[in-house]
Parts: C-alpha cells; structure tokens; sequence
C-alpha cells in the first residue's frame, strides 16, 4: 500500500514523519499496525506501520479555528 497524499502535509506543509504530531490511538493488525494521529495543524491522518515503513494512507483537512482545544469540548 503506498501513500496517498505524498510526503508532507498538505495543509501547513510539515513533514509526516516530522514532529508534533499527537497519536490519538493505535491498533495492531494482521499486516502491522494502524495509528491515527493529529498534524500540528490539526489534520486527522490515518498511518499504517507495517514491514515497509510508516505511510500517511488518509487525512482530513485541518481542524476549524475555535472548535477544539484546551477547555472546549471534544479538546485534547
């Protein structure tokens, strides 16, 4: 399975094997491990860990400004 959005974000332009990026959780597979995680620009990326690396397979846009974050529902 390659990539399909490329080697960086392409919302704020960070590396996807850069930090910060906030995983938000983790499950093993057959094949290695799935992650979602969060950009520093606040993008939800899937990644899949497995035998050939680690590979941002999905993400959404970034998150809206104001709707979450410290002190606000559904903040981390």
């Amino acid at each position: 399975m390659t990539s399909t959005t490329g080697t960086i974000c392409p919302h704020c332009g960070w590396p996807d094997g850069g930090e910060p990026f906030q995983v938000l959780s983790r499950h093993t597979t057959a094949a290695g491990r799935t992650e979602w995680t969060r950009c520093g620009c606040g993008s939800l990326q899937v990644r899949v860990v497995d035998g050939c690396g680690t590979r941002v397979v999905s993400r959404s846009g970034p998150a809206s400004a104001g709707m979450c974050g410290p002190g606000r529902a559904g903040g981390m």
